[in-house]
């Protein structure tokens, strides 16, 4: 059974847009039916969410705030390095983490856990590496199709 879910941000939980107002204001995307499977079926399973993003966003930690999402790592260029600590620190085999991305520097931390998904718009090389592949786009549900599919299994 998962006991980790981790999740990339933009391209995953957003379509991957970015946008900057004149006044440097930034505006993400998140969608409601990903928050509903990330603050209220993972739970259900006794499963902890967790955020591992290569940016800092304000936006981000306020969404994190809304989902109960008490593990948020941002800024983090080693994604692996940052998996593996977080195997240690919880002590959850790799094999007991589920995990979403959607680029090429998802892949090695994707690549360690006992089930990976990605979003339909994905790069391809992670499409051809992932263990399911979400009909949803990054921003559009993919993220909550991907926990319908961790659970069904």
């Amino acid at each position: 059974m998962y006991q980790l879910f981790v999740m990339d941000v933009d391209g995953t939980l957003t379509d991957g847009r970015i946008w900057i107002g004149a006044d440097g204001e930034l505006f993400k995307a998140f969608d409601v039916k990903d928050g509903y499977g990330i603050k209220n079926i993972l739970p259900k399973y006794g499963i902890e969410a967790v955020i591992i993003t290569g940016r800092r966003s304000a936006i981000v930690e306020r969404r994190a705030e809304e989902l109960n999402i008490s593990h948020l790592f941002q800024e983090v260029n080693n994604k692996e390095a940052c998996l593996r600590m977080l195997s240690t620190q919880f002590e959850v085999p790799f094999e007991n983490i589920a995990c979403i991305g959607d680029d090429l520097n998802d892949m090695p931390m994707m690549r360690l856990c006992g089930a990976s998904g990605c979003p339909s718009d994905a790069s391809a090389e992670v499409r051809r590496s992932s263990d399911y592949v979400c009909s949803a786009s990054g921003g559009h549900g993919a993220v909550r199709e991907f926990i319908e599919w961790l659970i069904s299994k």
